[in-house]
């Protein structure tokens, strides 16, 4: 069974170090401790740890009501406006995801630069990498 260190399960939940570690602390994830001494967290409850946070959200806030799986909070980083059409960037934890919509969309969602927004992807073909 692989087992991870906090920072790496970090870098996997799209969170700092820090929020891992207290997640671990307050008993969320189950720890255990290398011969070394440092405290890792079995694939497998990182697995079902991030499932349950993908349910119900990091801060215990009930996600929206939709039919789109594949959330991706994050901050807007670039909005770039066009006559009709616009582009929007969003960095979603390690993960930069670019979206083209509508000018009238991100005026109507107020999309700026810093603020924080949720990309949502739905499609028919996902590709799987292995690490």
């Amino acid at each position: 069974m692989q087992s991870y260190t906090i920072g790496q399960a970090a870098r996997l939940l799209g969170v700092s170090p820090d929020t891992a570690r207290r997640w671990a602390d307050a008993g969320r994830v189950a720890t255990h401790r290398d011969d070394t001494g440092r405290r890792l967290i079995d694939g497998r409850d990182l697995a079902a740890f991030s499932v349950e946070l993908a349910r119900t959200g990091g801060d215990g806030e009930a996600p929206s009501h939709t039919s789109v799986r594949n959330a991706f909070p994050g901050i807007v980083t670039a909005v770039k406006l066009g006559d009709v059409a616009a582009q929007v960037e969003i960095q979603a934890g390690p993960h930069r995801l670019v979206s083209l919509l509508t000018r009238e969309a991100v005026e109507e969602l107020g999309l700026e630069v810093g603020m924080e927004a949720t990309a949502r992807v739905k499609s028919t073909n996902v590709h799987i990498d292995r690490a």
